[in-house]
């Protein structure tokens, strides 16, 4: 396997878009996803990782600051998907890995993440890599 880890490029959103539809359910428009990709990589804030195996993007992983009145500085996973035929093989150890580096390089006390109740198998891997589960909540949202 010759799998690298890098941070994203904007040329990468096409495939970012389909791993988002196929492992996470988020049917965004590529040029939308294209557009968002471009202005976070160009934040300090946010950092993309992708897994390349030869020219292919087989997964990613987006990690932001996440500060609050009530907690120290951490880096908060806002998504992470590695493509069916690629999961098992360590990729999202390497992708979790890399923003716990960035974690530690910024000084940042942990790694924090939410996932969604169904969601099983990523909780037993989430475990597997160290994480463990805080408290249960509910997500509420209103469009404007």
């Amino acid at each position: 396997m010759n799998l690298q880890i890098r941070e994203a490029r904007t040329e990468d959103y096409t495939s970012i878009c389909k791993l988002s539809r196929e492992q996470l359910g988020y049917d965004f428009p590529p040029d939308e996803t294209r557009t968002k990709l471009a202005a976070l990589l160009n934040r300090s804030s946010d950092k993309i990782f992708v897994a390349v195996q030869g020219q292919q993007v087989v997964g990613y992983v987006h990690a932001c600051n996440y500060d609050v009145l009530y907690a120290p500085h951490m880096k908060n996973i806002m998504g992470i998907a590695v493509a069916a035929e690629w999961q098992k093989h360590g990729i999202g150890r390497m992708l979790l890995s890399a923003v716990e580096h960035w974690a530690q390089e910024s000084s940042a006390a942990g790694v924090r993440l939410v996932s969604g109740e169904t969601r099983i198998g990523a909780h037993a891997f989430y475990q597997q890599c160290g994480y463990a589960k805080q408290k249960a909540q509910f997500n509420f949202r209103k469009f404007l």
